[in-house]
């Protein structure tokens, strides 16, 4: 029986939004999914999400995902280091994942998911970014974003609503990293895909057909995550000089008088 604690609200650094979003739009055909990190305020019911974990995927499906124990366990290992590090009991907290093409709220499996983990701690709480979603009108993408828990049913557990809040936030170095490393991740994905596929074709020419299929969805991966992150990433470097100069000379303006 879960307990009847259910959270408030949920503070979403922006550095981490930034994150998620940047992993939800790497696909459009799978939905992608990890792990939330923070601290839970246990007097007010408040969630403070301060870093993610992306997962890496064994299991590629466009309308679902799961996490196995072993993905958890390592989520935490970060959490606890990432706790050591900054002296803040942070730990799991949530898991986020993709709706790519469909509406944003929960389906019954991810209910049923949350229900799950929710038997483990009250308090752990799910997002779902829903991407690609055409807008005819405007003609442009639509991205939605909700906070949702599980609320205990007879029959069985119901969607509840938490109220998100995203915080304004600069870049912290650990959520920086992840970003960076989630082109690597996704090759990994692709490699470990095509090697388990791979393991028991004796046919040379059915191989080499794979190694080039493989080959394309890593060029893909480079074309349309990597060049578009990196070009990201330095639009940034570059404003944050341009902010750093400007700091400097309102600085010496003071000084001077």
């Amino acid at each position: 029986m879960v307990s009847e604690k259910y959270l408030n609200k949920v503070f979403l650094a922006s550095d981490v939004y930034a994150a998620c979003v940047q992993h939800a739009l790497t696909t459009e055909r799978q939905e992608i999914m990890g792990l939330l990190i923070g601290e839970v305020d246990e007097d007010t019911y408040e969630s403070h999400i301060t870093a993610c974990v992306i997962l890496h995927r064994s299991d590629k499906q466009p309308d679902r995902v799961e996490i196995s124990p072993e993905q958890l366990c390592t989520a935490s290992m970060h959490a606890e280091q990432l706790a050591k590090k900054l002296d803040r009991p942070i730990r799991v907290l949530g898991w986020y994942h993709s709706h790519p093409h469909i509406t944003v709220w929960p389906s019954h499996v991810d209910v049923r998911t949350q229900w799950m983990y929710q038997r483990m701690d009250p308090l752990f709480v799910g997002l779902i970014f829903s991407v690609f979603q055409n807008d005819t009108q405007n003609r442009s993408n639509q991205l939605q974003i909700t906070c949702f828990q599980a609320s205990e049913r007879i029959s069985e557990p119901e969607r509840r609503e938490v109220e998100l809040v995203i915080k304004p936030l600069p870049f912290h170095k650990y959520n920086l990293e992840g970003i960076a490393n989630l082109p690597r991740i996704l090759i990994q994905e692709e490699v470990d895909c095509h090697t388990i596929k791979d393991s028991d074709i004796q046919d040379e020419l059915a191989n080499l057909h794979n190694d080039s299929f493989q080959t394309l969805a890593i060029v893909d991966i480079v074309s349309k995550v990597s060049k578009p992150l990196c070009e990201d990433l330095e639009d940034r470097r570059k404003a944050l000089k341009v902010r750093i100069e400007a700091l400097k000379r309102l600085k010496e303006s003071f000084t001077s008088t």
